[in-house]
């Protein structure tokens, strides 16, 4: 029910990126009210301006809300007995329209989660008025309904929040076409109402909103903008865990990395995890995808705080002034997945904790009030809530690679540096890199015996340095695919990135906030911290020499880094067999790739040496795209 074109010409909805207003207000003290969701709401309606409509401007591209599961209002309308709060999850279904094929979806999806042995309690219907919808929206608009459902087993909160977690994937799975269904969330401590809506329709829409018995400690809101993508009800925010300004430019690689390291993940959490895969939704947006990894992080074992400093690292690579430990703790997890890169502004919560933390670039403003009567308001923009100045005993600004934090179980506001010192002490993470990294820099040019300090002080200063080439922006030649020449297979590509209005960036004017460096080696279990994850090899630029590439090589000559060992695998074909012959030849590198692995190489190096008149390379581009698809 993703209510998306698809793909065509040059639109693909993968390429969804959203740029919105995003809000979130809580009492420290986990006190719930209907005020706490009043004044979110309002927080919503002052953000109007950052979301968006059509030529319908009864029709936005979305609006919603997050908050606390309203157990006595649920208690009040369900015509069947609830359990106590936490032992039952709720979640608002997006069903088909037709009555038929949404009477359809629900029996599937009870059959689901009975297969899953769990229990429907009931179901509810939501109370809606779509008089104040647009046409296109209410063209799109799916029938809505929550599910309630516990374990006969037992198992509350975080413990059935998993249990529903794989259920979810299910139902997405296989409930399609006709009868696809969506939930935008399905938990035991956080309830979503959302949709294809402007923000003062959201309340109109949904009249649950009104009622005085719903009631929360903390609400969590967004109004969507979708740059230069599609409207939709289901890529409308919150998602299950978050809401984000911004876009993910890095998102295409982060979906691809994922679901090639899924046959790695397993958790004793999780046992029957498989059954969620793909863990990224083909078709979802940035943010969906960045929602759905985190969920995966923080079910799996990772507190929230700790799953999102692993996707939005602050800039580490550079610092002078970072502890060890830190230092230590963000260079274990950056071997273990790659950061998701803004710019973004990312709010969280899980229902009990609820913060915001901004990327490293600092390009999405947000800023926070903290008032005399234990009211947290963080928000993309000033003014979104009318708070008397004199209320207020502290205000500030997100800064880039910062998070801010509120836990209404202690009752406290967690600093930035309490939260990441705190994460970073909880595993030996320093010794783990010790004893499982090793630097390209470090390895001995054993050839030659050239010691460290002679290549530093007597090699190095006498050879000549040298400077990058300056050169212009732009370019007149057609674009490859339009030429009438023969072009490189790279001039068919080109970086990917959401056009938005951010400042030049690049490595040598953000020097501070920007890397290079990466890691070379097996992957391991994401889902486990383990002194394993970090056995790589470091490379600090992603252009080697020669000479690196003769240390990478014979890395393992000695038998001293098994881990590491590599493999050189032939890049050549056939010049006179033309296609077929390169395709013949892929196959056979492919099937020597898998050889080599099963043999122990960690490291596989695809050569294109040795070329001539006979034996061509394969375009390197395609060399690389084919083993990595076929691993």
């Amino acid at each position: 029910m993703q209510d998306l074109p698809k793909a065509i010409g040059l639109y693909d909805p993968r390429f969804e990126h959203d740029s919105c207003g995003v809000s979130f207000v809580v009492d420290i003290y986990g006190r719930a009210s209907h005020e706490i969701v009043a004044t979110g709401l309002g927080a919503l309606c002052s953000m109007e301006h950052r979301g968006a409509t059509g030529a319908e401007t009864q029709t936005g591209d979305g609006a919603g809300i997050l908050l606390q599961i309203p157990h006595k209002f649920f208690d009040a309308v369900t015509d069947f007995a609830l359990p106590s709060i936490g032992s039952y999850g709720v979640g608002l279904a997006f069903l088909p329209r037709d009555e038929e094929l949404a009477t359809k979806a629900k029996a599937q999806v009870e059959l689901i989660v009975a297969q899953q042995k769990l229990r429907t309690l009931g179901w509810r219907n939501v109370p809606v008025d779509p008089s104040c919808l647009g046409a296109s929206a209410y063209r799109v608009m799916p029938s809505f309904m929550q599910i309630f459902i516990d374990d006969p087993s037992g198992t509350t909160l975080i413990d059935l929040d998993r249990k529903l977690f794989i259920l979810r994937k299910r139902i997405e799975h296989e409930l399609i076409d006709d009868q696809k269904t969506y939930f935008p969330s399905l938990s035991s401590r956080t309830l979503i109402y959302k949709g294809m809506l402007t923000t003062p329709e959201l309340q109109m829409f949904f009249t649950d909103l009104s009622d005085e018995r719903i009631e929360s400690a903390l609400v969590l809101v967004h109004s969507r903008f979708s740059t230069n993508t599609f409207p939709s009800w289901p890529l409308a925010h919150p998602y299950r865990y978050i809401a984000h300004n911004g876009e993910i430019n890095t998102v295409q690689g982060n979906r691809n990395w994922m679901r090639t390291r899924e046959s790695l993940l397993a958790t004793e959490l999780i046992p029957d995890l498989e059954q969620a895969f793909p863990i990224c939704t083909v078709g979802a947006s940035d943010s969906a995808s960045f929602d759905e990894v985190l969920e995966l992080l923080h079910l799996s074992g990772r507190s929230l705080p700790h799953a999102m400093l692993m996707m939005i690292p602050e800039a580490w690579e550079n610092s002078k002034t970072m502890s060890q430990t830190k230092r230590a703790f963000y260079r274990y997890h950056g071997s273990l997945m790659e950061p998701w890169d803004g710019p973004a502004s990312v709010a969280f919560t899980d229902g009990t904790v609820i913060g915001a933390v901004l990327d490293r670039n600092g390009l999405r403003p947000s800023r926070y009030w903290v008032t005399d009567d234990d009211l947290v308001i963080m928000a993309s923009e000033v003014g979104v809530v009318n708070v008397d100045p004199a209320k207020i005993v502290k205000k500030g600004r997100l800064q880039p690679g910062k998070m801010l934090l509120v836990d209404t179980a202690q009752g406290r506001i967690i600093s930035d540096e309490e939260i990441k010192e705190s994460l970073a002490a909880q595993e030996p993470y320093e010794q783990w890199l010790t004893e499982g990294q090793v630097e390209l820099k470090n390895l001995v040019d054993r050839v030659f015996g050239y010691s460290h300090e002679e290549l530093k002080l007597i090699i190095a200063p006498t050879a000549l340095t040298g400077t990058e080439p300056i050169g212009s922006m732009g370019t007149d030649t057609p674009i490859a695919v339009l030429s009438t020449r023969p072009r490189l297979l790279f001039d068919y590509f080109s970086q990917m990135f959401a056009q938005v209005t951010n400042p030049p960036l690049d490595a040598i004017r953000e020097e501070i906030v920007t890397s290079v460096g990466s890691t070379c080696g097996p992957e391991s279990n994401l889902l486990s911290a383990t002194s394993e994850n970090c056995k790589q090899l470091v490379l600090p630029f992603p252009i080697i020499d020669n000479d690196e590439l003769a240390k990478i090589i014979q890395i393992n000559d000695d038998n001293s880094f098994d881990h590491l060992k590599s493999k050189v695998i032939s890049g050549l074909y056939r010049v006179a067999g033309g296609a077929p012959a390169m395709r013949d030849a892929l196959d056979e590198i492919r099937k020597n790739v898998s050889d080599a692995i099963d043999d122990g190489a960690r490291i596989i190096v695809l050569s294109d040496r040795n070329s001539d008149d006979v034996f061509a390379p394969i375009p390197s581009l395609l060399l690389t795209s084919a083993v990595h698809h076929h691993l």
